[in-house]
């Protein structure tokens, strides 16, 4: 029997219905495994991932496939987003196992949870042979995969960063010196890394698909705002400009979808995610005067506190790219249709104007995604446009949303809609996205948080899940109540983060200056997640930095500068190795270094 009916997790109900007789992640399910003495089939995904519901129409929902699912495995069903340690553990053996990762994951493990096969998307004859494989493997060969399995948790295990020895230069009694952890050279050498690294043709780094890589952006700007380099500026200044003029930015709503599947940033992959909206929305501020990035930021913001806000107060986590099964098929429009929706000369015009064309259509079935290559000659005129295919736009059918309420993805949003109202002229827009974060804040304040500085991660629609905070929850949630402090409202948010980071001190310190994902009284799984490199958002340790010095500059309390000052140097190696991925501690970095340089 298939036991997600009462999950409260969007994908977990996705697959509610299936033949599969699957569970959530539970000890009940690693009992039943133990009892019929089977494997463990874990399929992890989330609501809004195109691949995932590929194979779900393909094999989850198949009678046949089902039945040699049920017949030979315990399956057991993570939404990622609700789950990260789980998610953590088992990607890392499935790129330990395949050299990359993504989802929907496909592991099967012994029945504690040891993984011995791991994988990503199985198209069904694949899959098929893989379950049969499987079935013989562990009637014929179960040593084998038992000593697979072992060797791929030791391998994990033993296979994490190098971090550096912290607790000589400063004792965890405190107090450290005063030079800063990690010095100027190193980062400079970290950013012109990355600006060697940049794409100086269309902005970002690397080639399709491309991400926003957002950490690495706010340590580019770090480093300008201290030594003015122009490189770095520019690097920053390109990437956020060719996003805001391309398919990757929704030019009718605001707001920014999850990656580009060129390099150039003109198709996205549709689905659209909290956490990068919010990210972008905090470097749009960031960039002060400059007037893409100004008239980004306040579209986003709108679209943000719009769009993702949910009856209970929160956001939100995310938008799914397809829509009727069919990705952008609510997004990407002809040539023809701009024109019976607008007339012939404004949607002439607009065709020119969003780069539609019918002879060089940018997408599938002739439909081009909608760019903003240059500034509209006519605002109103581009206004009245905009509105109008907004209109027609909302009139077809609509992307599924993902409503369940992320702890740290809410915080990212209210700390950069608190920013945002900070920063605007416009008052109008300012009380209403300070209102969104305020209301968000209090929800997360009320549900989420416990009196004693406990967090868990996710709820939905008036209830809250049992899954628990990770780190990342709450570093993020701690800035968010710092941010809400440095805006002016009430001081109990500066009493409801030093909970937060007292919890963290408590249940998530490695006891050498830096951290694990999880708490130390969290569910024991085959190991502990302890990973500083930067996802889309910075890395829970990297917030919880962060969160230290923003704890330190509100309270002058030393021993969070301490603490912040061993969290960063204890990941110098890795800063110094692949700043691409450790932005968000590099940001921390100097954050430390202006602090201690200028007292």
């Amino acid at each position: 029997m298939n036991r997600l009916a009462e999950a409260m997790s969007p994908y977990l109900q996705q697959h509610a219905n299936n033949p599969v007789h699957w569970w959530p992640w539970s000890a009940e399910a690693l009992a039943q495994a133990q009892t019929r003495d089977l494997p463990l089939l874990i399929s992890v995904g989330y609501s809004t991932c195109h691949w995932c519901h590929v194979m779900a129409r393909e094999s989850f929902a198949d009678a046949e496939v089902a039945a040699i699912i049920n017949e030979n495995t315990v399956p057991i069903k993570v939404d990622r987003e609700e789950r990260p340690d789980v998610d953590a553990i088992y990607m890392q053996a499935t790129i330990a196992l395949t050299g990359q990762g993504g989802w929907p994951m496909t592991v099967f493990a012994l029945p504690d949870g040891t993984p011995f096969f791991a994988g990503t998307y199985f198209p069904k004859p694949q899959f098929m042979r893989l379950l049969g494989g499987v079935k013989e493997a562990w009637a014929t060969k179960r040593s084998e995969l038992t000593q697979q399995g072992n060797i791929i948790v030791e391998a994990c295990s033993s296979a994490g960063p190098d971090f550096a020895d912290v607790t000589v230069a400063c004792p965890l009694e405190g107090p450290c010196p005063p030079a800063p952890p990690i010095d100027e050279q190193l980062l400079d050498s970290a950013a012109a890394e990355l600006v060697a690294a940049a794409d100086w043709e269309h902005g970002g780094f690397g080639h399709a698909p491309k991400f926003p890589t957002t950490p690495a952006l706010n340590f580019l700007l770090d480093h300008y705002q201290r030594t003015g380099s122009r490189d770095s500026a520019s690097v920053v200044e390109l990437s956020l400009h060719g996003m805001a003029r391309g398919g990757i930015y929704d030019q009718l709503a605001g707001g920014f979808a999850r990656y580009s599947v060129d390099e150039a940033w003109v198709v996205p992959h549709f689905e659209k995610m909290l956490y990068d909206n919010a990210e972008l929305l905090a470097l749009c501020v960031r960039m002060g005067s400059d007037p893409i990035a100004r008239r980004v930021a306040g579209e986003t913001a709108r679209f943000l506190a719009s769009a993702f806000a949910t009856d209970e107060g929160g956001f939100a986590a995310a938008f799914d790219a397809d829509t009727d099964g069919e990705e952008g098929l609510t997004y990407v429009w002809t040539r023809r249709q701009l024109i019976e929706v607008l007339g012939e000369e404004d949607g002439t015009w607009a065709a020119d104007l969003f780069a539609v064309n019918d002879h060089v259509p940018s997408f599938e079935h002739g439909t081009s995604v909608l760019r903003r290559l240059t500034e509209p000659d006519d605002p109103a005129r581009f206004e009245t446009v905009r509105q109008r295919l907004l209109e027609v736009r909302d009139g077809r059918p609509q992307p599924h949303r993902d409503d369940k309420v992320v702890a740290a993805w809410n915080a990212l949003a209210i700390t950069a809609l608190t920013d945002y109202a900070i920063d605007q002229d416009d008052l109008e827009a300012a009380a209403f996205a300070d209102e969104a974060a305020q209301t968000a804040a209090q929800l997360l304040a009320q549900r989420h948080m416990s009196e004693d500085g406990r967090l868990l991660r996710v709820s939905r629609a008036g209830a809250v899940s049992d899954a628990a905070g990770v780190l990342e929850d709450y570093g993020a949630v701690a800035l968010a109540f710092l941010a809400r402090y440095r805006s002016g409202a009430d001081e109990v948010w500066l009493h409801r983060a030093s909970r937060l980071i007292a919890s963290a001190r408590q249940y998530f310190s490695d006891g050498e200056g830096g951290f694990f994902d999880t708490a130390s009284d969290a569910e024991q799984l085959v190991n502990r997640p302890a990973d500083p490199h930067d996802g889309p958002t910075p890395s829970g340790w990297a917030l919880m930095a962060k969160a230290l010095l923003a704890m330190y500059e509100a309270s002058q309390d030393e021993s969070y500068k301490d603490d912040a000052w061993r969290a960063v140097k204890r990941v110098e190696p890795l800063i110094a190795a692949n700043p691409r991925f450790t932005g968000g501690l590099a940001s921390a970095a100097e954050t430390l270094l202006r602090l201690q340089t200028s007292s």
